[in-house]
């Protein structure tokens, strides 16, 4: 439950601006580069690169948390925090 809250708020502001969304879970690198040219391309792009990355953020961070995270990682994604879920020491930029 205690991620209910956060996870209402990402999912409206991706609605409206998919980069936002990225940016809160991936950090400022080759992620948030990818989903602004795909928004840029189509609106529609965009949005589903935004939702594949934080259905992947917080599908990793509840294997995480119940100790089945896998060491594969996610294809198509580049950001570490996204990868582990959260969890674990943040770095930002992947450029």
């Amino acid at each position: 439950m205690a991620d209910a809250i956060p996870a209402i708020l990402l999912i409206i502001i991706t609605i409206f601006f998919p980069p936002v969304g990225v940016f809160m879970i991936a950090g400022c690198g080759m992620d948030l580069f990818i989903n602004i040219c795909l928004t840029l391309l189509g609106y529609f792009p965009g949005h589903i690169h935004a939702f594949y990355l934080e259905y992947i953020y917080y599908d990793r961070r509840e294997k995480g948390r119940m100790g089945q995270l896998t060491g594969r990682s996610a294809p198509g994604v580049y950001s570490e925090n996204v990868q582990r879920g959260g969890l674990g020491p943040t770095t930002y930029g992947t450029i």
